[in-house]
């Protein structure tokens, strides 16, 4: 597997190669968009970590040109920034997961690790259907009875953990695993939060809790 980093902090991007490296990946590194950009339009690469806030040409631009050529290449993004806006842009031009900085090494490991594996994967619909609900996992997209849903990207990621196992539990500990990271210590109940804007949008029936031990997307 080949991985290329375009980041511009160099002691981080040496110290994520070398580390990436130790696990059996083949790194290259640069440190600015624009050559960023032309190495992932000459290389095979099996996955790019890239940096928003770069010289020449930032990171969302570089990802909407990669994905305007029509390189599918899975792309983690990382930013010293937070926020739903900036996670919403990302994802929007083309992204396929998010990290904010400072991050945990073993997060950014496993998160590269569960990119690659859904791209192995990749000959599988990208379509979840639950009744008459379907999630797009390509295009981010969600119908309910043919009619577009709008979500944010932090409620699509959410929907997204209960339709891949739709009609099983999914519990807290879980969802904040796959849609924060492992390493986040804020409020669980946020949880809570993103379940409730979910069944004011989809139907409160949509989503099931199952007391003390998590939720449950049913059909309808």
């Amino acid at each position: 597997m080949r991985l290329l980093i375009v980041e511009d902090e160099k002691r981080l991007a040496v110290s994520l190669a070398k580390g990436l490296r130790a696990e059996g990946f083949a790194v290259d590194v640069v440190h600015d968009g624009l050559e960023g950009l032309r190495l992932a339009g000459e290389g095979a690469y099996d996955l790019i970590v890239l940096d928003i806030m770069l010289p020449g040409m930032n990171g969302y631009r570089v990802c909407a040109a990669l994905r305007a050529a029509g390189n599918d290449v899975p792309i983690l993004m990382l930013t010293a920034k937070d926020g739903e806006y900036d996670e919403a842009e990302g994802l929007d031009t083309g992204a396929d997961d998010y990290l904010t900085k400072p991050f945990s090494y073993v997060v950014l490991v496993a998160r590269v690790k569960a990119l690659l594996r859904r791209r192995g994967s990749a000959g599988a619909s990208p379509v979840l259907r639950v009744g008459t609900l379907t999630v797009d996992t390509a295009t981010r997209r969600v119908h309910r009875d043919g009619t577009e849903v709008g979500l944010t990207a932090k409620e699509f990621a959410v929907l997204e953990q209960l339709a891949v196992r739709a009609g099983q539990i999914v519990s807290k500990p879980e969802i904040l695993e796959h849609v924060w990271d492992f390493a986040y210590d804020g409020d669980p109940n946020i949880i809570e939060v993103y379940i409730s804007a979910l069944r004011r949008k989809l139907g409160a029936p949509a989503i099931q809790t199952v007391r003390g031990a998590g939720y449950r997307l049913v059909a309808r």
